[in-house]
Formats: structure tokens, sequence, C-alpha cells
């Protein structure tokens, strides 16, 4: 395997928009905090990283001439997209496999907060109703490339969002998927997320010192960064010459606390150390690290134990750079990659400003000043989130040696082991299969389980209902196996429940008077972390909040990990709720029915809408099998924007790569829901693929929601483990069908994202 190489980078912040701009200011020791001047807080004596660019000047900086609406976040990822992708060449022409992963956690929140009453009440911002989550926001950034991308998704991890994208974005490279990946992140400062940082008391009301025994927290900031990821034969073919290599990473979780590190900073060390070994560097090989760094009194501790547990008493120069820029959250892994990538290249360590005092028990002090004229050759970068997702990346010079060069995969299996759901039909086991529950409404309320089975009720009583229903399905789905060894979450909305509490007390009570818990809950990665934190996992976590495809994200990338051989098991998600309060904004814009819902009424609809789910599975996945396997995940893609040929074409590989045609499908397995656009995207690939096959559905038992397809999966796996698909789970016919063996699942959401998941015995 060829190494992978970073071929353009772009960035924006509160020092600047664009590298130039950047690296003069980290040079010359220039700070990037102030006074907030565009949100409209209370809070103004907070000081930020606040980009100085209005919305409009950001519209100048990229040329925006469409009439489409466009949030900040959006805008602050285009600037920093259309620089990474002018430095690498990439202008969509190229005939290559793309990928665009972007981290991101407050969405279109900017917004939303402006506008939520009016979503609620009358309908003149019901236009923003669809920006406010995240994978809005990423497929709003992919117009800056034409839409010429072969695949997009969003990660949500809270603070290490955009490293876990360059970790998903290497993985694809590494399995062939893809040529190229466009990787990073973009956040842009809220009240929301200024209310929540602050009812957790660590925001700093002066400039952050990072590593100083006298912090008192951190800077919020914004901001967007992406790296252009390749192998050095695709930059070659390309005639382009690379900036440096990405020498290794590691992601772990330190399944501890929610916001708080564990004392001795396992996650943080293992996440170190994953990185050091897929790179085939040791300790000493490192010459500076870019730190987490935040300012708090927490992180800086155990970010510094973990440090001094990696590299003793030979610890290379560290720096936090956030006290240029500010916590860019989702932003920073992006950010301070770029930052790093800038020092490797230009030979300096930048300061951690502000540090005089060092931290008692810790064994180093932090670069005080900037260094200038050092020859750096490897640079490890931390990005730590909350929920304890840790993840690390080592980027290495060009001239330098990397001495166990990233390996290709080995093609492994991948096995639905077991799962276990909590939705609208009932909860754990599958007597939906026989006797299903047939929904009355559009809206209707999951049917819970006895939750004292899974944990004590005092902890039940801090706990939403989606984060209940994740940890029992996860209990469930385990069993008596081993604790896995990494937890993949999808999830569109994530605890939106809980962001609705936060969201209406902030504006009823002028921003005072705020709960932390809710806040906390609200961030997507709250699930899989909590799960991890229950399970006591510390292996990879990752959560994906790409609207209709977040489920299917989260299996692309446990599947791709198994193939490699980098984990034997995983337990991946979907999950997501509905609240009334949503169901009635989703309402104006069409999603849901009105009248009659049945299953007869869904199949004769012209007219948009279906019915709404809530949506909690989990299913274990193992790259052995067992008596009790319910299925194996022979072949599985997601494509963006594809055409009805490639579709069709992408179809076909994966029946081929399984040595199978269209004619052994027993059926496939669609979305079909009763919504008119929706609907006619999947009759159109059936008619054109398939026109004979038995076709499955299942919306019209689950309902709609974001993560749905988990149930699309759930059904073709329990389908073949019972070898039947009953009556009640056909389409187009009233035949039951014994005994399939091979059934192909196909999702879209708004026949922008695709997936195609291949089950077979």
């Amino acid at each position: 395997m060829d190494n992978i190489v970073i071929t353009g980078t772009g960035i924006i912040s509160s020092l600047g928009a664009g590298k130039e701009e950047t690296l003069e200011k980290l040079r010359t020791g220039q700070r990037g905090i102030g006074p907030i001047r565009h949100i409209q807080t209370k809070h103004r004596d907070l000081p930020s990283g606040e980009v100085e660019y209005s919305d409009e000047q950001l519209k100048e900086l990229i040329r925006y001439q469409e009439e489409s609406i466009i949030t900040r976040t959006s805008l602050l990822g285009r600037v920093a997209l259309k620089e990474a992708l002018e430095e690498a060449r990439l202008d969509g022409t190229e005939g290559l496999h793309i990928a665009f992963i972007s981290g991101n956690t407050v969405g279109g929140m900017e917004k939303s907060e402006q506008f939520y009453y009016d979503f609620l009440h009358n309908n003149s911002r019901n236009e923003y109703i669809a920006m406010h989550d995240c994978g809005a926001c990423t497929d709003i950034m992919a117009k800056q490339f034409g839409g010429h991308f072969d695949l997009i998704t969003t990660i949500s991890t809270a603070c290490s969002s955009a490293a876990n994208a360059i970790i998903l974005g290497a993985n694809l490279i590494k399995e062939g998927r893809v040529d190229i990946a466009v990787v990073g992140g973009t956040e842009c400062l809220s009240k929301f997320h200024i209310n929540g940082f602050n009812t957790l008391m660590i925001l700093d009301k002066e400039p952050c010192r990072p590593f100083d025994a006298d912090r008192h927290g951190l800077n919020l900031g914004e901001g967007a960064a992406y790296l252009v990821m390749e192998t050095e034969a695709t930059a070659r073919k390309r005639n382009i010459r690379p900036i440096c290599k990405l020498a290794g990473y590691g992601n772990t979780c330190d399944a501890y606390h929610q916001t708080a590190t564990s004392p001795n900073g396992e996650g943080a060390y293992l996440a170190m150390c994953q990185a050091l070994k897929s790179s085939g560097l040791r300790p000493e090989d490192i010459d500076y690290i870019n730190a987490h760094g935040t300012g708090t009194g927490n992180n800086d501790e155990c970010e510094g134990i973990a440090m001094m547990r990696v590299f003793g008493d030979r610890m290379p120069p560290v720096s936090s750079t956030k006290s240029y820029t500010g916590h860019t959250t989702s932003a920073a892994g992006g950010v301070e990659s770029v930052i790093s990538i800038l020092a490797l290249t230009h030979g300096f360590i930048p300061a951690n400003l502000g540090y005089q005092t060092p931290i008692e028990g810790h064994n180093f002090k932090p670069v005080d000043h900037v260094i200038e004229n050092v020859t750096l050759k490897h640079v490890l970068t931390n990005s730590f989130g909350f929920g304890g997702n840790d993840s690390s990346c080592i980027f290495s010079a060009l001239d330098t040696e990397t001495p166990a060069p990233m390996q290709a995969s080995e093609a492994g299996q991948c096995y639905i082991q077991s799962a276990a759901h909590v939705s609208i039909q009932q909860p754990i086991g599958d007597d939906w299969f026989h006797n299903p529950v047939m929904p009355a409404q559009a809206y209707s309320e999951s049917i819970e389980p006895d939750y004292s089975k899974y944990f004590a009720p005092m902890a039940a009583r801090r706990m939403g209902r989606l984060l209940k229903r994740a940890l029992a399905t996860a209990v469930e789905a385990l069993g008596n196996h081993p604790v896995p060894d990494a937890i993949i979450t999808g999830t569109g909305l994530g605890c939106i429940a809980n962001t609705e509490k936060f969201l209406t007390a902030m504006i009823d009570n002028q921003e005072e008077f705020l709960q932390p818990t809710f806040f906390m809950q609200s961030t997507h990665n709250t699930i899989g972390s909590q799960v991890a934190q229950h399970l006591k996992c510390h292996g990879y976590n990752c959560t994906y909040s790409h609207r209709g495809t977040s489920f299917d994200s989260s299996l692309l990338d446990a599947c791709l990990q198994m193939r490699a051989g980098a984990i034997g098991s995983a337990l991946v998600g979907g999950h997501d709720e509905m609240t009334p309060a949503y169901f009635e904004m989703l309402g104006k814009i069409g999603y849901w029915k009105s009248g009659d819902v049945s299953p007869d009424a869904l199949r004769r609809a012209d007219s948009p809408g279906s019915l709404s789910g809530s949506c909690s599975l989990n299913m274990l996945l193992t790259d052995h099998s067992d008596a009790d396997t319910l299925c194996r995940i022979a072949g599985m893609d997601m494509l963006y924007q594809p055409s009805d040929e490639e579709l069709r074409s992408a179809a076909d590989r994966i029946l081929h790569q399984a040595g199978l045609t269209v004619k052994d499908l027993d059926a496939v397995v669609t979305g079909l829901s009763g919504d008119r656009d929706n609907d006619a995207v999947y009759r159109t690939f059936l008619q054109q693929y398939c026109p004979e096959t038995p076709v499955v559905w299942y919306k019209h038992l689950f309902g709609e929601s974001f993560c749905a397809s988990a149930f699309g999966v759930y059904a073709g796996a329990v389908c073949l483990h019972k070898k039947l698909i009953p009556s009640h789970l056909l389409y187009n016919t009233s035949e039951e069908i014994s005994n399939p063996k091979h059934i192909l699942v196909h999702n879209h959401f708004q026949n922008k994202d695709h997936s195609l998941i291949l089950l077979t015995l």
C-alpha cells in the first residue's frame, strides 16, 4: 500500500481566511481571540475566537451566487473547502472516485435558535427547518465541488469530529473504495453552545491559558478546515506534488464520563499509542505535539498525564494552538491538523500563548514562545471530544521513511450476529415478524420495555428516552458476547428531546438558569459514548449524523474495519426519536401523511409524506459466524447523486463480487413509505434493475426516521435467519416466500445519498 499523502489544505478561523494569513499570525504569536461581534448573545463578555467575516462577507469570499439558503456553518466550510480543492487541483473532471467526509455538531443551530418559535407557530421561516441537521450542512458544502463527490457523509463526535473524518477517509482509501478523500470539519458559534459550555462552568472570561496552573477554562471559537488525501500513486498520476504524509492515526473511547476525562487519561493514552503503532513510529520519533489543550482544569491535567505515560521523560515540545483560535469544537481536528502541517512544512513550533506556571505533577512545560528554524519530521495532533471520544493523527514530512507503510486490506467477513430494537412495534423481541402492530396515525410513540432490567432507577432518571432505548438494545444485542471492539452509531438528530428542552429554556429564560444535563445529552455522540461507558468499551467509537444514511454510514465504517482486520466485532446502531414539536415542524415541509396510514393507503398514495417512527436498533457484527448468526453482509456500497445507470452498475458490482447475478436475488428491501417522490426513486430502480424480484417494505410497520434504514437491514436479516418472508412485509405480492438466501437492501435519502447492502446466508 502506498503512503497516504496530503495534497491540499484549506482553513478559516479567527486568525483569518486561508493558510497565508493563518501562518503569519501563528509565527508572530497573534491571538485571534476577542469580543463577540456577530452573535446576539447576552454573554458578550466571554472572549471567543469568532471569525471576523459576516455571512455576507463569507459569501463574497466564495463568490456565492446560488439562490438557495445557506447556514453559517456551511459558509465557513465552503471557504476552507474551496482553498483545499484549489491547492489539490481538483475540479471534478479527473474521473476518480472522491469522498467528502465532514465533521459537524451544531449544524444549522444558529438559524434554528433564531427562528425556533417561527418554526412552531407560523410559516415565515419554513425553509430553514430542513437546514437544522448536520447532514444538511455537508450537503450544502458539497455544492462547492459541483456535486462531483461519489460518497459523502457527516461525522458528529463533538470535538474529535474532524479528526475522525480524517480516519474514515484514510480507511476508505486503504480499502480502495475511493481514490481521494476530502476530510475535515466546520463549526460556527451559536448561542446554543455558548450557553451550553457556560452551564458547565468551563468558559474563561479572559483569553485561555492551556496547560497553565492558573487556567480557568476555554474560549470557544469557530472555523473550518479541510484536507485532501490520496495515495502517492494517485498524486503522481495527477502530476501533483504532495505536502506531507498521513503516517498514522488512532481512535479510542475513554468510557469514563460524558464530559470529564479519566484521571489517568486512558482514552487519550490509547489513542496516541494506536497512532504510533499504525505509523510504525516510536515515541522518540515525534518532534512536536499539537495538544488538544482546551484550558480546562480536567482536560489539561489528564492529557498531560496521558502524554507522560506515552513519552515518559522524553517529552517532545508541546503546545496548544487553541490559545490562538479558541476551541473550534467539531472543526478542531481539522483546524489543528492544518496548523500542524503548516508547522511541519515551514519549520516552526507555535507558542502555547498565555502560559506562565507549570501544572504540579507534569514533567513538562509547554512551548511559551514561537520556535523558528526547526526541523520537524513527525507531528502528533490530538483531538478529544465529549463522551471520551479520543483521536490522534500523525503527519510526517515527505522525505522521511515510514517504518511500516499502511497495509492494504484483507478480505475479512462481516456477519450480523444479533439485533435488538425499541420502536413503534413490540420492543426487544421479534413479535412484529408474525404479529405486527399496525400504526393507526402518522405519529406514534415507541413502545417502551421494562428498563429496570438494564439499569438502576437512579441512573434512568438522568437519561432521556433515546439513551434508555440505546442502552437497552445494546445490552440485548450483545447478550453473552464479549465487549465489542468498536461502537459505531448512526443518528440523524441525536437526543432531539433534550435539544428542544435546552433550546426552549435558553429562549424563554433569556440565556439564564439553564441545566447542563440537557446540553450534555444534546450532543449526537452522547448515545455511543453512553453505551461505551455502560459496557466499559475503550475501543473505536464513532457517530454518523448524515440524515437518511446515518445508519448506513455506520455500517460501512464497521465493514471497512472488519475487512481490514482492524476489529473483530462492532456494535452498530441506528437511533433517532420523534417529538411532538419536531413532528409538527417537519410536517410543515411535507414529511408526514394525514388521514389513513394503512398499508393499502400507503401503497395507493400519490402525495408527499409518510408515517413517523422512533428508531433505536443495535446489531452486533462479528468476523465469524455460529449457529445463531442471522446472516452475512456480503457487500455494501454508498453513492452520492448516482445516475440510474451508476446505481444499477453498483448493484451489479456488489452481486458479482459475491458470485451472484440479479436472478439470484430472492427479494429487494426498499424504503417504500407512501411518499410520492421518495417511492418514485425506488420504483425506477426496481423497474430498471429487477422488475421480476419480490419487493420487501418495512416503513409501514416501523415508520420513517433518519435511521429507519436500520430496520430495512434488520428486516432482511431476520427473514434470512427465519427462512421466511411473511406476506405483510411483501409489497408487490401476497404470497410468503420460503427459504430466501440472498436479499439486496436499497436505501436513499432525497435521491442524493444511496446505499446498497447485500445480505446472504
